[in-house]
């Protein structure tokens, strides 16, 4: 099974790909679907574009299907920023609100709340703590003026990945919203937004979905949705968008009134492709298997580095776990360590001092076999 999945991916050829935490290889179907619409817009130009935007929104549909939502609470988005904005800028805050995050969250998801300081709304960082509860650390940092919750679903430098049941649970019953910057998880770990307490999440294609970059999700409960002031506001935006002659300001009653203008036609078809591969694969709302496979493989990746004397850093609880695999190898200079797996033919990034090791349910001990080679030559 994952001999077939890696067979979709023209990376192994040349590389022991280990990026995937900062952008992933694009996978042959997707490559395809691209190729076809290039095609496509070169040979015929606008006559199939009204095919594309029907393909788009099936697109929406089976989007929200693979993540437990309606297809009315389903944006699509430039990218993750885009979206934390939609809810930092979108929400009426009051003067004296505050927002919890974590001190060592990605920096898009600190700056859009710090920037709310001018309204008088304040950002509490709370700085997690070895050994201790990371979802009893947020909520102890809410009190009864505690509007949001931001967190990352799986921690970009750590790998550490939060409890997203038990954490919407409790801010629920509180009455605080939660955002997730969802980048790190979606793709791997099946999310179910009608069974789990999400508010809102947004993500980017271009990581673990195996996307292009610039075509990204955007959910928003839809209780929510006319609590959020649309900003961006264009033509998409309202019911009659296609009606150009009537200008009449009434904003869409579903998601899309966040989308503003144009879309982002040949990266969606792109995150279309890389999603059905997904799904082949076992990637759904209650489907574990693409999850397993991926622990997996990160969990060999542990236990290799641990031999030649890697000192990992993150969390030892396999619940917190992720494809994520941070470490250390004492006496080298991490930045110099990844420059010599590059010339190996090993990818992988730094991050915090450490090299970050992301891998996909499509890795295999060939490419562990590589990287360990360079960690014990260095």
């Amino acid at each position: 099974m994952w001999d077939e999945f890696r067979q979709q991916m023209p990376v192994t050829e040349r590389w022991a790909y280990f990026d995937h935490a900062a952008v992933a290889p694009l996978p042959r179907p997707t490559i395809e679907a691209i190729s076809q619409r290039l095609a496509q817009s070169s040979h015929d130009g606008t006559a199939v574009w009204s095919d594309w935007y029907k393909s788009l929104q099936t697109t929406r549909a089976e989007i929200a299907e693979l993540f437990g939502a309606d297809p009315g609470e389903i944006a699509f988005v430039h990218n993750t920023t885009h979206g934390i904005s939609l809810v930092a800028e979108g929400l009426a805050w009051r003067e004296g609100d505050n927002v919890v995050t974590l001190e060592d969250e990605f920096p898009s998801n600190q700056y859009a709340w710090l920037a709310l300081a001018a309204s008088g709304v304040a950002t509490r960082r709370v700085t997690p703590a070895p050994d201790v509860d990371i979802v009893q650390q947020l909520l102890a940092a809410c009190d009864e003026r505690t509007r949001l919750v931001a967190v990352s679903w799986v921690s970009y430098s750590s790998g550490r990945r939060i409890d997203l049941d038990r954490l919407g649970r409790a801010l629920r019953a509180q009455g605080v919203l939660l955002f997730v910057d969802a980048i790190q998880g979606l793709g791997v770990f099946p999310l179910d937004v009608s069974r789990t307490a999400v508010d809102f999440f947004a993500a980017d294609g271009h990581k673990w979905m195996l996307g292009p970059e610039g075509a990204g999700l955007f959910y928003v409960r839809r209780e929510l949705i006319d609590q959020l002031r649309p900003i961006g506001v264009g033509w998409h935006s309202v019911p009659h968008a296609f009606d150009y002659s009537r200008v009449e300001f009434a904003l869409r009653a579903d998601a899309r009134r966040f989308e503003g203008g144009s879309h982002n036609m040949l990266g969606l078809c792109g995150l279309a492709a890389s999603l059905g591969l997904l799904r082949r694969f076992g990637l759904g709302p209650q489907d574990h298997r693409l999850a397993d496979r991926v622990l997996d493989v990160a969990a060999h990746v542990r236990s290799r580095v641990a031999e030649v004397g890697g000192e990992i850093a993150g969390p030892v609880d396999l619940s917190e776990q992720s494809g994520i695999v941070s470490f250390t190898l004492p006496g080298c200079d991490s930045v110099a360590l990844r420059r010599r797996c590059l010339e190996a033919g090993v990818v992988v990034s730094c991050r915090d001092g450490r090299l970050r090791v992301a891998a996909h349910a499509y890795n295999n001990d060939d490419d562990i076999d590589r990287l360990i080679d360079v960690l014990r030559s260095s």
